[in-house]
């Protein structure tokens, strides 16, 4: 702010030296605050400045302060200093609020929301905390200023404030600072692995249009009641024959319960017992009765030769020590006409998921895929992308090949982008 061109009317008070304690040390602190040079020291006896008091109801503006050595008139001043008017901080809120930056997890939540809205689930998934412990942070964050909330289709969302701790004395730059610290913090291995899962997050967003309204559902082209992927691939199923299926790298058991909606029986393999006890748990609240769970190593399948028609390795490819081993056994369970269906990811370069998520590879080229397939003594190989999108690290590929038989007349395999 410019400084006044007016100046507040002083008033003049002739000192001895013997009334100031000590001159020297007064003189020495009052220089250095006003940046005095030492030859404009104030000689004896001193002049000290005194400036009226304003009104209760009278605006102070910045004012210029005058040091009259003694003989001097005020309107012959020898030094003008401009002193700002300054206004109190809560430090106490402000520290509050720095202190509560000053945590990893509220940082990346932040960091996130600044990207997208989302809700305490989708926040879940993609900071990989717990949900009461995600709603905590919301609820410290929302009463410091930085996020807002906002209802929408049954669902509370959040993002980052425009003007996030705008409430706090001292924060008024918080905004670029958080800036700053979202950009410089953008190749670490943590930050990519948000990023990464936030897309997967958006992925799942835009295709579950039944049970969720959000940014990319508003649009009522967009919005269909009723649209489900769920309920498309579960019509699907009802009209494919009633077959024996195994689920290799089975997991909790999603896929197995759906895909016995519409087999006659499905035999679901996982190496783990902590994930086969979820896994049936499921199947007991799904009222799920015609599955058959096994222990077993995808190199090392138990289940006899020959005994289903579609063995299915969806994202557990990755997992396994020997690939190659996995997709051969697959082949071996497989009736002759039977088929191998494999769901996993292209190659990516998302390190993260080999400590996260327990994946020894980072995918597979298409080409390697069909190399896998075709190595095991599959026929009329395809390879194909099965999702994507823009900004998501994981491309989806599914690949499948069918078991030779007498009667098979072998097409060359297909890849499809």
């Amino acid at each position: 702010m410019p400084a006044a061109q007016t100046q507040l009317p002083l008033m003049q008070k002739a000192l001895a030296p013997q009334d100031l304690p000590h001159p020297p040390q007064l003189l020495t602190s009052v220089d250095r605050l006003l940046q005095v040079p030492p030859q404009l020291a104030w000689p004896t006896p001193h002049v000290v400045p005194f400036v009226h008091a304003p009104a209760p109801s009278q605006t102070v503006p910045p004012f210029w302060l005058h040091a009259v050595p003694c003989g001097a008139t005020w309107f012959d001043p020898v030094l003008h200093h401009q002193i700002n008017t300054c206004r109190f901080m809560d430090m106490k809120a402000a520290s509050g609020l720095y202190r509560l930056l000053g945590d990893e997890a509220r940082l990346r939540l932040l960091r996130v929301l600044a990207r997208e809205r989302l809700n305490v689930t989708e926040l879940t998934g993609v900071l990989g905390l717990a949900q009461s412990g995600v709603s905590r942070h919301l609820r410290l964050l929302k009463e410091a200023g930085l996020v807002t909330e906002e209802r929408d289709g049954g669902f509370s969302y959040y993002r980052l404030a425009e003007r996030p701790g705008n409430n706090v004395d001292g924060a008024g730059g918080l905004a670029e600072v958080l800036r700053g610290q979202f950009e410089a913090s953008a190749a670490d291995r943590n930050v990519r692995a948000d990023e990464a899962r936030l897309q997967e997050v958006l992925r799942l967003r835009k295709e579950n249009f039944d049970v969720h309204a959000g940014p990319d559902t508003r649009d009522a082209r967009q919005l269909v009641p009723g649209r489900s992927w769920a309920a498309w691939s579960r019509a699907i199923g009802l009209l494919l024959p009633r077959l024996k299926v195994a689920d290799l790298g089975c997991g909790e058991g999603y896929l197995t319960v759906e895909t016995a909606r519409w087999a006659d029986r499905v035999i679901a393999v996982d190496r783990s017992d902590v994930v086969l006890k979820r896994a049936r748990a499921l199947a007991r609240r799904r009222r799920v009765s015609n599955v058959i769970w096994k222990k077993g190593q995808l190199e090392r399948l138990p289940i006899r030769d020959a005994t289903v028609d579609v063995a299915m390795l969806s994202q557990a490819l990755h997992h396994a020590h020997n690939p190659a081993r996995a997709v051969q056994e697959a082949a071996r369970i497989v009736k002759p006409g039977g088929r191998v269906l494999v769901l996993d990811l292209r190659t990516h370069q998302e390190e993260w998921v080999r400590a996260k998520l327990g994946d020894r590879r980072l995918g597979f080229e298409d080409e390697e895929l069909t190399r896998l397939l075709l190595g095991a003594g599959l026929v009329d190989v395809t390879v194909g992308v099965g999702a994507r999108k823009t900004r998501d690290p994981f491309t989806v590929l599914i690949a499948s090949g069918t078991k030779a038989n007498a009667t098979t007349k072998p097409r060359k395999h297909q890849t499809k982008h």
